[in-house]
């Protein structure tokens, strides 16, 4: 399995003959609106994507989305949409987000309600897990969608978190499984008013404590409202004694796993 780091939430994960195109943001920089009123309000993305992306998207065989409504363009933006539409990738989504999808005209495939229930995916199974996008007032405000779980075989167990602060939900998920490989959220992102709405630094080295596995940490150096630094991270992990385990790709940036 390939992870392949594109920019902020987007990945692709490389599966043999498959390769998943995870929550694309694929507008050119500034071209988005900021996402606070004050302090960090520049506008998003504040980075280009890689050079290396048209030619990266051209092999995608499939799209994942963890939650796209309520204005979350960082995980599917209008370029993301009429680049699905006008190829007619394949869109993996909860019910929830299916409606909204198909409105749009993509090809939407949406999985079963029951969460952490395994469904057909790709030759193995995929389940969703639920994910607490904030907490207090601002997580009432917030659109909470899901991470996933996908087991394939002859490849790594990966879990991507989605969008959530680390709550009691996701400290078992990820004791019970122990995947091989996790990928999770890590740039603090808050708005005005209101805690983190993504795991931080201290959350993600916790997430890493918990977890057996290896870790890979995103949604860096790409959104205003997302403070964290790669360097910032990197530091605390090495403090942390966890830094050999918890991996900070560039963008553009592809990882490599065997199987356990």
């Amino acid at each position: 399995m390939n992870i392949q780091q594109i920019r902020n939430a987007t990945i692709i994960l490389q599966f043999g003959p498959y390769r998943v195109l995870v929550d694309p943001m694929l507008a050119a920089k500034g071209t988005l609106p900021p996402l606070r009123l004050f302090g960090a309000t520049q506008r998003n993305p504040l980075v280009e994507l890689p050079a290396c992306t048209a030619k990266d998207l051209e092999a995608v065989t499939h799209c994942l989305i963890t939650h796209c409504q309520k204005g979350h363009f960082d995980h599917l933006d209008g370029a993301a949409k009429r680049w699905l539409r006008e190829k007619q990738i394949p869109v993996i989504c909860t019910p929830h987000d299916a409606p909204y999808l198909a409105k749009r005209g993509l090809n939407v495939q949406a999985l079963a309600q029951a969460h952490d229930q395994p469904h057909s995916f790709l030759g193995g199974t995929i389940r969703s897990v639920r994910c607490t996008h904030g907490l207090g007032l601002v997580g009432k405000l917030m659109e909470h969608g899901v991470g996933y779980l996908i087991e394939l075989p002859g490849e790594p167990i990966v879990y991507l978190s989605g969008d959530t602060v680390l709550t009691p939900t996701v400290c078992e998920f990820i004791l019970r499984h122990q995947p091989q490989v996790s990928v999770v959220p890590a740039g603090g992102a808050r708005f005005d008013v209101g805690g983190d709405i993504i795991m931080g630094i201290d959350e993600t080295l916790e997430f890493t404590r918990l977890s057996h596995g290896t870790v890979v940490a995103n949604h860096l150096e790409a959104i205003s409202h997302c403070p964290t630094t790669r360097k910032a991270l990197a530091e605390a992990a090495a403090r942390a004694g966890v830094g050999d385990r918890l991996l900070i790709p560039e963008d553009g940036e592809t990882l490599i796993f065997q199987a356990a």
